[in-house]
């Protein structure tokens, strides 16, 4: 009982009982060969089933509570099978026999042979229907506008009565009155979260726009103990969202499916005609059964109601995804959609059902997500072009929509009416809240899943948050060990002024660090200074020590997990820095930031400035070895005054709000970006005049027939003014063992810069699509990963301390180390590498991610530059990925 009383708040409570399994085989009676393509399933449990596959073999979960198992198809006797005693239904042997009489106008192939494309009528069929798709797609249509409302309800799934029996679950015998049979699987649950939603989806073709207006919101249930920011509820909506069939690829799951009506369909999946069945008097449709042509791809089965007329029109949709297929945590999804007429003789999607059953581990209880979605007053009367400027971006929400909490006004949309458990959930909540002793497992749970702790015993009240947790404790080269304390303010205590920042102290350089923080953002906020859409005004002082490559990695610089370095870091400045920022977010997805900062730069442990024209002995070949150590001729520190002004666009992007940074969860959104920074010369103490620029695009793309897809990634800069090496450009590079989007794993410390750069990084994840044919390798369902990271630098003669003859004191010694050898004489040895220009710097990566559901691990190799010193040919680096 222990292990509910940890979990209800991760929404994973009571004991999970594993199921067995109904597994067997299906073949003709009469020719005793394998019968692919037949359909097994329950029949009290509508939608749970599968298709045999090519050699006749099927594998379903067994449930105690459904004892009768259907095998039917085409053109054979329908047979019902009463299985055994619950887990002895593992080799079940079917012989179907074959019907007396065939369907007129339906060619049935009685002998199950190799499916063929040739002269396969339901290839013929769908070709039909694809070659219609554009014309019955909504999107063919000038103008059209219609209303959704949507239920998303989340539960524990497959209670029994039996944990409420044991002597530690008397005390949760309060959640008997919240649980209730599900109409469709026939199981117990406890429903958990339910959230409601009314919107007005507008359409005109030309320009081609669409948009969704948010009117009302709703959300109650337990996700209220611990969500931040509507996590959850976008999480769910962002997975289970709409799956439109005449899209060429679905979206789902933050996975992309391959339609079933998809221009490529037909090279994708197999295609089956299954019935026939009358809609009218003199009227007819053809049910389509398909799979995909290896069920662990990342594609749909199920089947498709057509309508046997010249329209070609889809009538009904049963999409399920294959036991097999290369998808995590999912027991079972059944999605069903209903396209009604209306009186234009238009056909619409009025109803559109999803059912999911999760499973994330066996040690925690499955979970039920119900999607509900009834589309409703279908217009296509054309739309006043201000109805488009008024809806900001591609979703807007509208100021009040979260204040309609009152039933009255949600009934009046209601197609279908809550369930008794489902309206009640504030009692569950404060049946739950009201335990003895469930405040503190809150408390704790709050702290490991945001990152921080709460300083009042409710999110909604709570006006301090305490930390990152996991910056307390850190080490680095300079400081050792590191101990530090965060805070930061939340609009519980001012919607639009916020203040935060953090102490820290180095065990070994002895040093106090420190960073304090003001804000003020324009627009209202609920909780977090960064939520959608920013409009913020930052000052701030920070007193710091930091290495390059710190600005490259999306976490904050003191996480623990970044503290064991895959290279030597030795090398960092100490800096004192005033900042003033503004940025700005716009619905479209444009984004502007504005930025002065006056930094003095300090170089600490390893890292000195020696302007050139020192006493070193430098060749003709520029090896300036004898450099000296002479710290009598070391610049203590530099002063920077510059001016920073970026813009962004990232149409399409949808992002979740943690308390500690942005996730981006939409990661299909193109980002194109320009910046440009002016460093100012004698204003306020700036040391040296500089303008660097900088652009940058990426694109995922993905690739047909299900391989999976390919980001692109490509940046490019210019340092315009002859600078000290501080000034030069830094590669993206990752000093850490884990894996960082987009950066370097291979450069070291100031290995390369650079006044010129373009950097190209490429990925390619395979999901499966290579390992899920491998015998015995496929059930590990793993996930192949490839990449290629490119980098063209070159240094122009004015920043090339050698092109100078190391005489020009504008200009810094580059950063390196003395090395002391046996006989006790000091050589200097160089860090940087000044790159040819015609010899790009290449690292590859190779990678299996999916492993255990949750490590990426990757092989990463230089292909050039192979013997800079200080640096490393190959490394594994690895990162935690949960994903489905």
């Amino acid at each position: 009982m222990k292990r509910i009383f940890v979990t209800l708040f991760l929404f994973f409570t009571v004991t999970f009982w594993t199921l067995a399994q109904v597994a067997g085989v299906v073949i003709d009676a009469k020719t005793r060969k394998p019968m692919e393509f037949v359909n097994v399933y329950y029949d009290n449990g509508r939608g749970f089933g599968c298709f045999t596959d090519e050699k006749g073999r099927f594998i379903l979960k067994e449930d105690s509570t459904w004892r009768e198992l259907t095998i039917s198809t085409m053109g054979y006797e329908k047979q019902v099978l009463h299985l055994s005693p619950f887990g002895k239904n593992k080799n079940l042997y079917v012989r179907l026999k074959q019907e007396g009489s065939t369907l007129k106008e339906v060619t049935v192939t009685t002998r199950r042979t190799k499916y063929s494309r040739k002269n396969n009528p339901a290839v013929e069929l769908m070709k039909r229907v694809i070659a219609h798709k554009r014309t019955n797609d909504l999107h063919s249509k000038d103008f059209f506008s219609y209303t959704s409302y949507e239920k998303m309800t989340m539960s524990i799934n497959d209670v029994t009565d039996r944990i409420f029996e044991m002597e530690e679950g008397k005390k949760w015998a309060f959640l008997k009155d919240h649980i209730e049979r599900h109409p469709q699987t026939d199981k117990l649950i406890l429903p958990l979260t339910v959230d409601e939603q009314l919107s007005h989806t507008f359409y005109r073709k030309n320009p081609k726009t669409e948009k969704e207006l948010i009117k009302a919101k709703s959300s109650k249930g337990v996700n209220e103990l611990i969500n931040t920011g509507e996590i959850l509820t976008t999480l769910l909506k962002d997975c289970f969202t709409d799956v439109n069939i005449y899209d060429e690829e679905c979206r789902l799951l933050q996975l992309h499916f391959k339609s079933p009506i998809a221009n490529s369909a037909i090279s994708f999946y197999r295609y089956y005609i299954q019935d026939t069945i009358a809609i009218a008097p003199k009227d007819s449709a053809i049910i389509v059964g398909f799979t995909p042509n290896n069920q662990m791809d990342i594609g749909f089965t199920g089947q498709l109601v057509i309508h046997k007329d010249s329209t070609w029109q889809v009538l009904r949709s049963e999409l399920y995804i294959p036991k097999q297929a290369n998808v995590n945590f999912i027991e079972s999804i059944t999605i069903n959609q209903d396209y009604d007429e209306l009186p234009s003789g238009d056909r619409v999607c009025m109803t559109n059902d999803m059912l999911v059953e999760l499973k994330v581990a066996s040690w925690l209880s499955q979970m039920l997500v119900q999607r509900t979605v009834r589309n409703f007053d279908y217009t296509f009367d054309e739309i006043e072009p201000n109805v488009f400027k008024r809806i900001k971006g591609t979703t807007y929400q509208e100021p009040d929509a979260t204040m309609h909490t009152e039933d009255s006004y949600w009934q009046q949309y209601r197609k279908e009416q809550l369930t008794e458990a489902e309206s009640q959930m504030g009692g569950l909540l404060s049946s739950i809240t009201s335990m003895k002793g469930f405040k503190p497992v809150i408390f704790v749970a709050k702290a490991l899943i945001s990152n921080y702790i709460e300083t009042s015993d409710s999110t909604d009240t709570n006006k301090f948050d305490i930390g990152p947790i996991n910056t307390m404790i850190s080490h680095n080269h300079y400081d050792k060990w590191r101990f530090r304390l965060s805070g930061y303010s939340t609009a519980n205590l001012n919607p639009h002024w916020f203040f935060g920042g953090y102490l820290a102290y180095g065990t070994h350089s002895k040093k106090l660090y420190g960073q304090g923080e003001i804000v003020y953002s324009i627009n209202r906020k609920a909780y977090l200074t960064r939520e959608f859409p920013k409009n913020n005004i930052h000052l701030s002082y920070r007193r710091d020590v930091t290495a390059p490559f710190e600005k490259f990695v999306h976490t904050d610089k003191d996480n623990m997990f970044l503290a064991l370095k895959a290279s030597d870091v030795d090398q960092y400045n100490l800096i004192s820095e005033w900042k003033l920022m503004w940025d700005r977010e716009w619905y479209n997805g444009a984004k502007a930031t504005l930025r002065f900062t006056r930094t003095n730069m300090k170089p600490v442990d390893k890292l000195f400035y020696q302007p050139l024209g020192s006493d070193a002995a430098v060749s003709a070949s520029g090896d300036i070895s004898s450099l000296q150590e002479a710290p009598e001729k070391y610049i203590t520190g530099i002063n920077l005054t510059e001016f920073y002004a970026s813009a962004s666009f990232e149409p399409g992007a949808t992002f979740i709000n943690t308390k500690q940074r942005r996730i981006k969860i939409n990661k299909d959104a193109p980002i194109f970006s320009v910046s440009h920074t002016l460093g100012v010369k004698g204003f306020l103490g700036g040391n040296y005049n500089y303008n660097v620029s900088e652009a940058g695009i990426y694109k995922r793309f993905y690739v047909p027939a299900g391989w999976g897809y390919t980001d692109f990634d490509i940046k490019a800069g210019i340092q315009w003014n002859k600078v000290p090496f501080p000034l030069l450009i830094h590669p993206a590079a990752n000093q850490s063992y884990i894996l960082e989007d987009f950066t370097f794993n291979l450069i070291a410390n100031y290995e390369f810069l650079n006044d010129r750069y373009v950097q190209l990084m490429w990925q390619w994840d395979l999901c499966g699509k290579i390992l899920n044919r491998i015998p015995l390798i496929k059930k590990l369902k793993w996930r192949e990963h490839i990449g290629v990271n490119v980098l063209w630098g070159t240094l122009t003669d004015r920043n090339n301390p050698v092109k100078s003859g190391f005489n020009d004191s504008d200009l810094f010694y580059f950063p390196g180390h003395f090395i002391q050898n046996e006989d006790g004489v000091v050589s200097y040895e160089n860090n940087t590498v000044i790159m040819d220009p015609k010899t790009p710097y290449v690292e590859l990566r190779v990678g299996v991610h999916n492993i255990f559901k949750l490590f990426h691990v990757e092989y990463v190799r230089r292909l050039t530059y192979k013997n800079n010193p200080g640096t490393h040919k190959n490394g594994i680096r690895f990162m935690f990925r949960v994903m489905f």
